[in-house]
């Protein structure tokens, strides 16, 4: 039997599923975007070798709780579909994380969350599991004393992330929950060695998956050590992690992401992506892309000054997106950016080639 590693579509994307809101945007409709990412915190817990949004340094700033809720019941009036709770920084840390989580499910909008898993006890889980999608754990090694090194941590963090996630699961098993769990790893050659050992850990642990990804380099970030990584020798992993798939478990390499960090054309000139998505920060900031939070040609606005409709249809989004349709060059943008996928479709579509008709 044949099983498929990458049934959630994580190393493509999902934009097909949504042809209405596509139409409209082809139209030339102000659509309002499927999805949002939210940061609750600025301040974390650890700091990974690799982190990207170093250059944040990991501010003490939390989201105000009520004034997100009453944005997210807007956003999901607006037709928004789903949110992720991430992070500048560990969004664990804001006590009322479970709150805006389960808000986010009352307001209509499915909700999934991205943790590096230390505070993901089962009492916490167990107030807001019922509310999420899916839940992510990034865990960066599969033994204490790398998990250790790469997350600048001590070593008992990594012993205290397994067995929140075995409790996760448990909890999962038994309420029901349709929350989907699982880890994530970025590969570097400090953790290569031990991808192997943590699939068995996360297999065993009674997650769904595990992803295996490619480090990419952040434009503002102050980290550059794992700028040139060659990825090659690293191929051979996605046979030998096979082994490991089964009906409830599967590893997912993304193959075709490591493979495009070579490419010399990205597929589109220009990026059209950014009508179907939004980053909130910590401060409550409207961004339009996450690979520039701090440039201030991609904010759009604030909600704490102002409603999500108010600030997408403003003149700062107006500007920003005019500012992206002439003047960026995609060659400048971080490799394998959230939106990529989404970008090489939608060029695909504005673009397409001879003979389409014949379909």
């Amino acid at each position: 039997m044949t099983i498929t590693t990458d049934k959630y579509r994580i190393d493509s994307h999902k934009l097909m599923f949504h042809p209405q809101r596509v139409s409209d945007w082809l139209d030339g409709g102000n659509i309002f975007p499927i999805y949002a990412e939210i940061s609750p915190s600025g301040a974390c817990n650890h700091r990974c070798t690799f982190c990207a949004l170093d250059y944040l340094e990991y501010r003490p700033v939390f989201l105000d709780a009520a004034l997100l809720k009453s944005r997210l019941t807007e956003m999901g009036r607006l037709g928004v579909k789903s949110v992720m709770f991430c992070g500048e920084g560990e969004p664990l840390l804001h006590r009322e994380i479970d709150d805006m989580v389960n808000h986010a499910k009352e307001a209509g909008i499915d909700a999934a969350l991205t943790t590096n898993g230390v505070l993901l006890n089962g009492e916490l889980f167990g107030k807001m599991g019922e509310s999420l999608s899916w839940l992510k754990v990034s865990i960066n090694a599969g033994t204490p004393e790398t998990y250790a090194a790469i997350h600048r941590t001590k070593e008992a963090d990594f012993d205290r992330v397994i067995e929140n996630m075995i409790q996760a699961a448990k909890i999962a098993r038994e309420n029901d929950f349709s929350c989907t769990l699982g880890a994530q790893l970025i590969l570097l050659p400090e953790n290569a060695h031990e991808v192997e050992t943590l699939a068995g850990i996360v297999r065993d642990a009674g997650l769904s998956y595990l992803v295996i990804k490619p480090y990419s380099q952040h434009l503002k970030s102050l980290t550059t050590t794992y700028e040139h990584i060659d990825y090659e020798p690293y191929l051979s992993l996605a046979d030998r992690l096979n082994r490991f798939n089964d009906d409830d478990f599967r590893v997912i390499f993304r193959q075709n992401t490591i493979l495009k960090l070579g490419q010399q054309s990205r597929g589109y000139d220009r990026c059209l992506a950014l009508p179907f998505w939004s980053h909130i920060d910590s401060h409550g900031n409207v961004w339009g892309c996450s690979a520039y939070l701090g440039d201030e040609r991609f904010c759009y606005g604030n909600i704490g000054e102002q409603g999500f409709a108010e600030i997408w249809h403003g003149s700062l989004r107006r500007a920003s997106l005019e500012y992206v349709s002439k003047c960026l060059d995609v060659a400048e943008c971080r490799v394998n950016c959230r939106m990529d996928e989404v970008n090489r479709y939608l060029w695909e579509l504005v673009h397409p080639s001879g003979h389409v008709n014949f379909i």
